[in-house]
């Protein structure tokens, strides 16, 4: 979507809108001199020279203890990863993404500093490797999730199964046969673009009004248009890239319009799942009907998503969590 871009909007019917120095005279003059004495550490203290202490070696854990390491470390993983994938929006997906991140480096932190049974030393080093790169991976869907390119919780799950990312850290996570290592405990969904039909209401008042409000979506993206009138959501309209629809019988008042524009329509989450945007008309619509005894008037509108020639309202953007979804 390009930005800053003018939009424009008619009144079809009634109207139209457009270091220090010593305090001494004389330095002091004469050799360096160094004074000490070399330390000698003893077997019982650990200590070496300089009276350092060298860390302890890792005892080798048995079976048992390796397994319960494994699961102390990998349910929080777990768990992060479950509410990751009932994160609808953006509003929250940057903190969760953050957490799991989180819980994901813990897991290597304490794991790295096991010392597991000779007999899976080799695919636990490879497990503590695969849960880096899995770390590295939420990192960047965190990038994504700031920038917008996705916009949901199972959305990053679905890039990061696409990308080979989740599956793997479980492969790895396979070969430590025997013991508890899987750290995805959902299925990720495949890509999908799921959209309504044009003019689809997902919630809407009564309309008696004799009013009408045309949106042309022009944009590349699939809309949806939120009118709010005073501090209530009246219609809520699906609108699809290149199409237009009218809204009829617009109750008089004075309305705010938000719209948000993306691909893959969530319609639990109520939000795009990829490459969402949220923004707001520049300026309010006011709809009034007038009856002067011989005849009544009213005043139809028609606003544009996208930019055109001579628009005189530039589009305001609208944080994720401030978008009346």
């Amino acid at each position: 979507m390009t930005s800053p871009r003018l939009l424009a909007c008619a009144v079809v019917t009634v109207l139209t809108l457009t270091a220090c120095t010593s305090p001494s005279d004389d330095p002091v003059v004469g050799p360096a001199t160094a004074g000490g004495t070399v330390g000698a550490g003893t077997a019982e203290t650990g200590q070496g020279a300089g009276g350092q202490t060298s860390p302890p070696a890792a005892v080798t854990l048995t079976p048992d203890e390796y397994r319960a390491e494994l699961e102390q470390a990998r349910g929080p993983v777990r768990d992060a990863v479950k509410k990751l994938a009932a994160t609808g929006g953006l509003k929250t997906l940057g903190k969760q993404l953050q957490k799991t991140s989180g819980a994901v480096e813990a897991a290597v932190t304490r794991l790295s500093a096991l010392a597991p049974p000779a007999e899976v030393k080799a695919q636990h080093d490879s497990y503590v490797e695969a849960l880096g790169r899995l770390r590295a991976s939420f990192d960047t869907a965190r990038q994504d999730a700031e920038d917008q390119r996705v916009c949901t919780g199972p959305a990053v799950l679905t890039g990061m199964a696409q990308a080979n990312q989740l599956s793997d850290v479980e492969d790895v996570a396979k070969e430590l046969s025997g013991y508890p290592a899987s750290v995805i405990p959902v299925k990720a969904a495949k890509k999908r673009n799921r959209r309504l039909s044009n003019g689809r209401f997902i919630a809407s008042e009564g309309r008696p009004g004799r009013a009408y409000l045309e949106l042309r979506n022009g944009t590349r993206q699939d809309a949806v248009v939120v009118l709010v009138r005073g501090k209530k959501k009246a219609v809520t309209v699906y609108v699809r890239r290149k199409s237009n629809f009218k809204i009829q019988g617009v109750r008089d008042g004075s309305y705010k319009i938000y719209y948000t524009l993306g691909e893959d329509w969530d319609a639990k989450a109520k939000t795009f799942t990829r490459s969402c945007d949220f923004e707001q008309f520049g300026k309010s619509v006011r709809f009034r009907t007038v009856n002067t005894g011989t005849q009544i008037r009213w005043t139809n509108w028609t606003i544009t998503l996208h930019a055109v020639t001579g628009g005189t309202v530039k589009p305001k953007k609208v944080k994720p969590g401030d978008f009346p979804s």
